[in-house]
């Protein structure tokens, strides 16, 4: 490949898989800076985003391992153990946010928020001496975005003392900055469960309890027995998945249209299990289908072309803290 034009070299290493970039780097300087340039992660990272690429990160207290999908039987194949690149406590971490093979991840021991790229190994903290950076479970709120111009940025919501305050980093600049942020006050108390944000057509939304941080209303579903609603991105629309019931659980799928919501399929009820032994939804989409990842090793999945939907067996509770299902790139978290 020395005699190519760099132009057909980067059109070549653009389309292979992220391990390959890393071991390209060190072919020579000029393949260094080529691959490394902000150009290239983006149009790699764009091409990457297929489904042959997902990976399923699992977190215990003993391993971490990322397994690929088979998605003929939607099981996870062998996996390869990763070690932690950060400090931790017995893989005592929680993973907030992800997007584009970047994971938003907190040190439960210490509190501090930090970007991880699990293909590449590369992290960087966002903690700051002056507290900045510091996510405290149960009463703050987290989203991972990129703006317009691919500068990576995590919006960190915040509940002290009946305060809220409100902060962006940018990857870019290395900086946090306290943004203006307004809703009511009865949010401000910790009865009010904030899910991770879910970023769609240049909004962060979440989910609080059963309140919509943006004032749209929650999908009409039957508000006795445990109800929750899990947001997903789509081809950038909004849709939710709202988990109903007592003795026996449905989940229907909603799309928000304007300031309504549609419901686009329901599954067959679940037969009664107790509320420990539950899946979860991802955020994660590829090709219009939704995931719902268990830790005993099974994806289920939802094809919106052909609308079938496999019915939910109980599991071990995996709340998606610890795990993901991502997508290997080689964006960096760090510029």
């Amino acid at each position: 490949m020395a005699d190519l034009p760099i132009e057909t070299i980067f059109e070549i290493l653009t389309r292979v898989p992220a391990k390959v970039v890393g071991r390209s780097r060190s072919v020579c300087m000029e393949w260094y800076a080529l691959l490394s340039t902000r150009d290239f992660i983006r149009v790699h990272c764009s091409r990457s985003l297929v489904s042959s690429n997902q990976r399923v990160l699992l977190i215990d207290d003993q391993t971490c391992s990322v397994h690929p999908i088979i998605f003929q039987s939607y099981d996870y194949g062998p996996r390869s153990i990763v070690t932690l690149p950060f400090d931790h406590q017995n893989n005592d971490v929680s993973i907030l946010s992800h997007l584009n093979g970047l994971l938003c991840v907190c040190l439960n021991h210490t509190n501090e928020l930090l970007l991880w790229n699990p293909t590449t190994t590369a992290f960087k903290r966002l903690s700051t001496p002056d507290s900045l950076g510091i996510y405290i479970n149960n009463l703050d709120a987290v989203g991972l975005y990129a703006d317009d111009a691919d500068d990576y940025k995590v919006l960190h919501i915040k509940r002290r003392c009946g305060v809220y305050e409100s902060y962006v980093y940018s990857m870019e600049l290395n900086f946090w900055r306290n943004i203006p942020f307004l809703t009511r006050q009865e949010y401000l108390s910790p009865n009010f469960y904030w899910s991770p944000g879910t970023f769609c057509g240049g909004t962060m939304y979440f989910t609080l309890c059963e309140c919509w941080f943006k004032e749209i209303s929650f999908p009409p579903v039957p508000s006795t027995g445990f109800v929750q609603g899990v947001l997903v991105n789509v081809k950038n629309e909004l849709h939710m998945f709202a988990t109903t019931g007592w003795f026996e659980i449905t989940i229907d799928l909603w799309t928000l249209k304007e300031d309504y919501w549609i419901k686009v399929l329901s599954c067959p009820p679940i037969p009664p299990i107790s509320l420990s032994l539950w899946g979860d939804i991802t955020h994660y989409v590829t090709n219009g289908n939704w995931f719902v990842m268990t830790k005993l090793g099974k994806l289920f999945t939802i094809e919106m072309d052909t609308k079938p939907f496999e019915i939910l067996y109980p599991v071990t509770w995996f709340r998606g803290y610890k795990g993901a299902v991502f997508v290997e790139t080689v964006v960096s978290p760090s510029i």
